[in-house]
């Protein structure tokens, strides 16, 4: 066998080296361009997740801001100074927990959801005394008409009655407040084409999501429309074709859902008919009814 010249050897082993040169030169390209596009896809995802925490810290700090408004409105409005006494003392309190949220990352989960737990406390504790007043106002009336044969009694009722009376309209916009439906129980699920759970995102065809409305006697019975929000990773809205008034602006809503309240607790299930790619990512999910955000959940899908 004869043996290759010196210079033919030389030749083939630079080609080889140019050959592989090239190889990792553009290995390295693509990896950094994917690394930037994962890059980008984060950031977008980050933004918008922080814009939806930073609208319920908000929502938060107005409905305690509302709170603390409505005790100071009762306190003027009525002359029982031991109930006057109960409400100073919740009012401070109410105030006490605005400052904490007001102190309070919008990105404290824990405290938030902390803040946020409170605030139904304060919410129920305002119920019971909307119901005390007016268990108040009916007890009066019963007793205009015992008294019905005694004037000066009668008189001093009918003055209490009026009063009574007065102080049950400047409580209208405080029932309102207190009758805020409230959404529990928030579920997601994926579906297939055969309405089966579905393993895997991509193949899902609906979603649905569904929840409980909490028992509540303060509210009136009657129609509500309950929107749901659902938001994707990259910060977008399933759009379910309209939108709905909330805080002066309009927002899309994905599907919507009218309602006979009865006032006592309510499933309620809605379905999002999948008609476009959905990543895998958190996703989520907002109530609204009666222009309120009356529950929300994040849920999180990595297959």
């Amino acid at each position: 066998m004869s043996m290759l010249p010196k210079t033919n050897i030389l030749a083939i082993v630079a080609t080889a080296l140019a050959v592989v040169l090239a190889a990792v030169v553009v290995f390295f390209f693509l990896k950094n361009s994917s690394l930037s596009k994962e890059n980008e896809s984060l950031q977008k995802d980050k933004e918008g997740m922080e814009e939806l925490v930073e609208m319920n810290k908000i929502e938060l700090e107005n409905q305690y801001e509302q709170f603390t408004m409505q005790y100071g409105e009762i306190i003027t409005s009525i002359n029982n100074d031991s109930i006057i006494a109960q409400l100073t003392r919740e009012q401070m309190r109410t105030k006490k927990l605005l400052e904490e949220l007001k102190q309070t990352k919008a990105t404290d989960a824990k405290e938030i959801a902390r803040l946020k737990k409170e605030l139904e406390t304060v919410r129920a504790v305002l119920r019971s005394y909307i119901r005390q007043v007016d268990s108040l106002n009916q007890v009066n009336q019963t007793l205009v008409l015992e008294n019905d044969e005694i004037k000066d009694q009668l008189e001093q009722s009918n003055r209490l009655n009026e009063g009574l009376q007065e102080e049950k309209q400047k409580l209208t916009e405080q029932v309102t407040i207190a009758a805020q439906l409230d959404a529990t129980g928030i579920g997601m699920t994926i579906l297939n084409k055969r309405n089966k759970v579905a393993k895997k995102m991509k193949d899902c065809k609906t979603i649905q999501v569904g929840f409980n409305i909490s028992r509540n006697v303060t509210a009136a019975n009657g129609q509500r429309t309950v929107y749901v929000r659902i938001q994707t990773p990259s910060g977008e809205v399933l759009n379910g074709g309209g939108t709905f008034p909330y805080e002066n602006r309009q927002l899309e809503y994905s599907m919507k859902k009218v309602i006979e309240y009865t006032g006592e607790e309510m499933n309620v299930l809605t379905y999002w008919t999948v008609n476009e790619f959905l990543s895998t990512g958190s996703y989520r999910v907002s109530i609204f009814a009666d222009g309120n955000m009356i529950g929300s959940k994040t849920f999180n899908f990595e297959k």
